[in-house]
């Protein structure tokens, strides 16, 4: 397999292409800046004051605007993971194994290079605190993918925003306060840490994703506050939606600026760059500029992304860089800053933009950067966006794509459908390459299964419609069962060890675990039984989130072979009318 032997060998040998010289850039030979990304989950262009949005005031995100480069046409993707992704690699998201969001689809090959790996291999301290959204099970796991040191959560939402359960460094802790918060004070945190080196702090926050929770203290403005400007069509607007993402991006500004007060603090302002983008579109229908789309959409106001670069006395504060760029381009530009002259060890689709960060800007050749979701490709240009239907839009006229001119412009037309259909072409055989990917265990010594990679059979259900961050219930019939596909890394003893709720009624029912020809099981002896959490800062009536806490119960031992398997949960000896709930299964290997 071509992560087993990848795994060990992958560190070493990226950090022999890597040679550290001077960027062009540099005010003081020899000087490396640190490095700061700053990304959002679920903002819209347009939530910001900054973009003319009078609902909100976000003076701190704004202050990277006015203090450093704006980059005006800046694309990311539809989703979530798929632009995680292409920051990480500088590449179409379907080259580097993610095709979507759950169930597997969001994870990063382990072969793909990432822009953790880059810095740390050239001698930077490595942190992430926060959404990882590229996979769990190592060798996906940040601290196997370039990332010393990862506080947050692997999946692709979280269910609860105030002191949730989270994860640092692979162990489980319980978060402190909001997540927002508690995520900028480990970056701070990490930054005062390493304050006489270099480091690279990536905090990609889980906000303002749904839930909708956030604390009285930013909600309070906004609970009855009248709406102006909104939606292009009022209609569809969600009030109470956008009133409590509208609170969650003021907290996400007041974090910004927390930050930026502590490299202010320590004097590291003119030696750090700091980078602020979102992910996707808004999460809902809301104030976006007028542009057509939201998250999900693959039209402009789905994937076009405030990006506000800053690094006082180097990069000239007030400028907006009008020619097309995008997530792609992040990781070979922020590589040319930092002097790292590097080889990729795959081709990237990116463009190093730091000619672009000269006041006398001289040509950039004009480029296409394609959007994709499924079988949908839309094509951009610094003027046009060929939609995923071949209609054509001026978006210097036209931002809210209204007027098809396609008719006006066929040799462009036609042009961008060729390139469109090639590209699709290329990425459905991207996709179709990476569609086999077994869960892989034992690549480290402890590795988590949750419910969300896991196929239920028979009555078993999630506990919310989507599979990131559920559990599974409904478990009444002991023929029912719970299966994994898995790869198992190493050969050897593995304990089995179930994160489980079990009612009074339904103790002493027997709970097994399989794979290959082993098999082991326990009575449940422990009722546990706890509460879902409260949501009283959930401010939108229907909310399918639920979390509540598990009981760990060991299964026993299993002789598991290297190679591709399924594990199996199953049950037997029922007492009661029902079997457990079930978060997730350990494997973790017993050297």
């Amino acid at each position: 397999m071509l992560f087993r032997s990848f795994a060990h060998s992958k560190f070493a040998f990226f950090a022999a292409l890597l040679v550290l010289s001077t960027p062009p850039c540099l005010a003081d030979a020899g000087a490396r800046p640190n490095v700061v990304v700053i990304l959002t989950d679920d903002q819209g262009w347009g939530d910001l004051s900054v973009h003319g949005n009078r609902n909100l005031s976000t003076p701190h995100i704004d202050s990277l605007a006015r203090d450093g480069v704006t980059l005006e046409q800046f694309l990311v993707c539809s989703v979530c993971a798929p632009t995680r992704a292409e920051f990480l690699t500088g590449r179409y998201y379907p080259r580097t194994g993610v095709s979507g969001v759950s169930t597997g689809q969001e994870r990063l090959n382990p072969d793909e290079f990432t822009i953790g790996e880059l810095f740390q291999d050239a001698g930077y301290a490595t942190g992430i605190f926060g959404k990882w959204h590229n996979g769990t099970q190592p060798p996906y796991h940040p601290n196997d993918q370039g990332f010393d040191e990862f506080y947050g959560f692997t999946s692709g939402h979280w269910g609860h925003y105030f002191s949730p359960p989270l994860e640092h460094n692979g162990t489980m802790v319980r978060g402190n306060g909001y997540v927002a918060d508690d995520f900028t004070d480990h970056a701070i945190e990490f930054i005062r840490k390493h304050r006489e080196q270099k480091f690279f702090c990536y905090l990609p926050f889980n906000t303002p994703h749904s839930p909708m929770m956030v604390d009285d203290r930013f909600y309070d403005k906004f609970e009855d506050a009248a709406i102006d400007p909104r939606h292009r069509d009022p209609q569809r607007e969600d009030l109470a939606m956008t009133r409590a993402a509208l609170a969650m991006c003021e907290n996400i500004d007041w974090n910004v600026g927390r930050l930026l007060s502590e490299i202010e603090g320590l004097h590291l302002s003119e030696q750090t760059i700091v980078v602020f983008f979102c992910d996707n579109g808004p999460n809902s229908y809301r104030f976006n500029g007028g542009m057509k789309g939201k998250k999900g959409s693959i039209d402009e106001g789905g994937v076009r992304s405030p990006c506000f670069i800053r690094w006082p006395g180097q990069i000239d504060g007030g400028q907006r860089i009008e020619h097309l760029t995008a997530a792609l381009d992040l990781m070979p530009t922020l590589a040319e800053f930092a002097g790292i002259d590097w080889q990729p060890p795959k081709p990237i689709d990116g463009k190093n933009l730091q000619p672009l960060f000269r006041r006398s800007q001289g040509a950039w050749p004009e480029r296409t950067i394609f959007s994709i979701r499924g079988n949908q490709i839309s094509a951009r240009t610094d003027r046009f966006r060929l939609d995923a239907k071949g209609h054509l839009f001026d978006l210097r006229q036209d931002l809210g794509q209204t007027t098809d001119v396609a008719s006006r412009h066929p040799d462009l037309t036609t042009r961008l459908k060729k390139q469109a259909a090639a590209f699709g072409e290329s990425m459905r055989q991207a996709f179709d390459a990476n569609t086999d990917r077994p869960f892989t265990v034992g690549y480290r010594a402890k590795t988590r299964l949750p419910a969300r990679d896991g196929t239920p059979h028979g009555l078993i259900r999630r506990s919310s419609k989507a599979p990131n961050n559920s559990f599974f219930v409904n478990w009444v019939d002991a023929s029912d069962h719970i299966d994994w596909p898995i790869d198992i890394g190493q050969t050897g003893l593995y304990e089995a060890v179930v994160h489980y709720t079990c009612a009074p009624s339904n103790v002493g029912v027997r709970i097994g675990a399989a794979a290959n020809d082993a098999s082991t099981s326990v009575l449940v002896s422990v009722a546990f039984d706890p509460p879902l959490y409260a949501k009283p800062k959930e401010r939108v009536k229907e909310s399918h989130y639920f979390v509540k806490d598990f009981r760990a119960l060991s299964l026993g031992t299993l002789n598991l072979t290297q190679g591709r398997t399924t594990l199996r949960l199953f049950a037997s000896e029922p007492q009661g009318p029902g079997i457990i709930d079930v978060h997730s299964v350990e494997l973790n290997r017993i050297d």
